[in-house]
């Protein structure tokens, strides 16, 4: 058995806002196959790259070098009924496991906003929804199997290999090749979504009740305005009805930069700022929602919800018919009043941070770069995007 590369490939993410060409990409269909493109990776000293549905608004899966496609590897491999658990083959889509959850009565508990990724890139860089009573989907992860530069598999998990697990639950594609994921499953449930109109003074006034309120709860501010809509998502006994999502319908071609911050006074100020900001600068235009989630805090060495409880800003730009638009004053005057408030990126999105802003905003920074210089210590695994994160 030989995997075989190809030549002339070219990667895009899903925006269309960055690409490349691996000089070979492959398809690996087995464990063995994943190992001998890494052995040649050794032999030829080329970087490797794995992508998945390349949903990641950022050039964090780009490479000139050897690039790996999962979408083979994509088995589920084992249903614990009596648990609530599945294992899955990384490459997996999400609206494939769905779909076969569903067969058993079982469903992941909190989901992203889009169901065309993988399993490995969901935990890749901390795919998140909205719920404060939910972690980022990582966390729905019980254990996992990673192979390493070198070609050892190593099992993972809470028990087994601690420290790298909660490591390998945002990898960034650093660590090595998620081979397959043990997720938590509960048992399937339906969503009723209730929306409102709102004020931004209404809701960051009153946002506790809104979080308790509502076990999904997040809510949309339209910038130069006071305009909010509230979205509640409650468990309900009531049939489903097949509502599409306007937002993430109509979102091919959005750039997307997205900081964390506490869920505390800071949401209000961040809010604030970046309101007093527009309106004082009549020639910055955002002229799509700001998205505001919630999530709850966790273990995860470089999850942005890292020990704290979590509120997810997202602005997004919307590019016509694949048109650049400015952007830059907005953005870099958003980062700016993130950064000030102590707020952490997502690892997707496009931002400026460097390693010394990730060494004073992640406690457990310096422990997650050991472990990464341990396992692949001579950068098999980086590309120009994780430089600018680890030098």
């Amino acid at each position: 058995m030989t995997v075989h590369g190809h030549k002339g490939f070219k990667f895009q993410n899903w925006a269309k806002t960055y690409g490349c060409y691996p000089e070979m990409y492959f398809q690996p269909t087995c464990v063995e196959e994943v190992r001998q493109v890494l052995d040649l990776a050794r032999q030829q000293n080329k970087r490797v790259k794995v992508i998945g549905g390349g949903h990641s608004p950022s050039d964090i899966a780009c490479t000139d070098g050897f690039m790996i496609h999962m979408g083979k590897m994509n088995r589920i491999l084992k249903v614990d009924k009596a648990k609530r658990q599945v294992t899955v083959e990384a490459g997996i889509l999400l609206m494939d496991l769905n779909v076969e959850l569903s067969k058993h009565g079982l469903a992941l508990s909190n989901l992203g906003a889009v169901s065309d990724v993988t399993a490995a890139g969901v935990i890749g860089t901390g795919t998140h929804n909205t719920g404060i009573k939910h972690g980022i989907l990582a966390t729905q992860v019980v254990a996992l199997t990673l192979l390493t530069a070198s070609g050892t598999i190593i099992e993972c998990s809470e028990t087994n290999n601690a420290e790298l697990f909660k490591a390998s639950l945002l990898h960034l594609g650093c660590l090595g090749i998620i081979l397959t994921i043990t997720f938590q499953c509960v048992a399937q449930f339906h969503l009723q979504e209730t929306s409102f109109p709102s004020t931004l003074k209404e809701v960051l006034d009153n946002l506790d009740n809104h979080l308790k309120k509502s076990e999904y709860f997040r809510f949309l501010w339209f910038p130069h305005s006071e305009n909010v809509s509230v979205i509640y998502q409650d468990h309900t006994n009531k049939p489903p009805t097949s509502a599409a999502s306007w937002f993430w319908d109509y979102a091919i071609g959005f750039h997307l930069l997205e900081f964390l911050l506490w869920v505390s006074e800071k949401t209000g100020e961040a809010l604030r700022e970046l309101k007093t900001m527009l309106e004082n600068n009549p020639n910055v235009v955002a002229h799509f929602p700001v998205e505001v989630r919630f999530v709850k805090g966790d273990n995860i060495l470089l999850s942005p919800c890292f020990q704290r409880d979590s509120c997810y800003m997202n602005i997004i730009i919307y590019r016509p018919y694949g048109k650049d638009i400015p952007r830059l004053d907005y953005w870099l005057a958003y980062e700016r009043i993130m950064k000030k408030v102590g707020g952490r990126p997502h690892w997707a999105k496009a931002h400026t941070c460097t390693r010394t802003d990730f060494e004073k905003m992640y406690p457990s920074f310096q422990k997650f770069c050991a472990i990464r210089e341990k396992l692949d210590p001579t950068g098999m695994f980086l590309n120009a995007c994780l430089e600018k994160v680890f030098y």
